[in-house]
């Protein structure tokens, strides 16, 4: 990197995490407005991580704070499948490669038309490095014993499954 001194490391600055959470709660707040106005059509990931017979839910520091899948917004021009492998890394810390395709999922949400890719992957090391600025807690259910209260694309996400 062109100034660093050889051997030097950069890291970037991470705000803190009370405003970090603030700052995905207003972006939020403002996505919410956005797509009551114009509904537009969003296309992102979910992925089902498994452990044996148990999945991975998350509740976001933000929005409905329901169990969900954990996934993330697809970036222009980027496949689908390296958004599963980029947000997994960012929210949970984990580098997966074997991913194992589930399909598509439509649904209308909060007046945005969302089209999802799915996927799936086994998690062998249960080291997890989690995102406390947009995670606020992750765990393992099995999958007979998921709770009440989960996201809208839990369920038709998990039917396609092999688990």
């Amino acid at each position: 990197m062109p100034g660093a001194a050889a051997g030097v490391t950069l890291r970037a600055v991470q705000l803190p995490i009370p405003v970090r959470r603030l700052g995905y709660r207003c972006a939020y707040a403002v996505l919410l407005c956005y797509w009551f106005l114009l509904r537009p059509r969003v296309s992102g990931v979910k992925c089902v991580l498994t452990r044996a017979d148990e999945v991975l839910l998350v509740r976001h520091t933000y929005g409905d704070r329901e169990w969900d899948l954990p996934g993330g917004a697809i970036r222009r021009g980027e496949p689908p499948l390296d958004t599963a492998r980029r947000e997994m890394h960012e929210e949970l810390g984990v580098l997966i490669d074997d991913w194992h395709p589930l399909g598509e999922v439509h649904g209308v949400v909060h007046h945005r038309r969302d089209t999802l890719h799915c996927f799936e992957a086994e998690v062998r090391d249960g080291r997890l490095e989690i995102d406390r600025g947009e995670l606020a807690v992750v765990r393992w259910f099995p999958r007979v014993e998921l709770p009440e209260d989960v996201g809208h694309y839990v369920h038709p996400v998990l039917e396609r499954s092999a688990g």
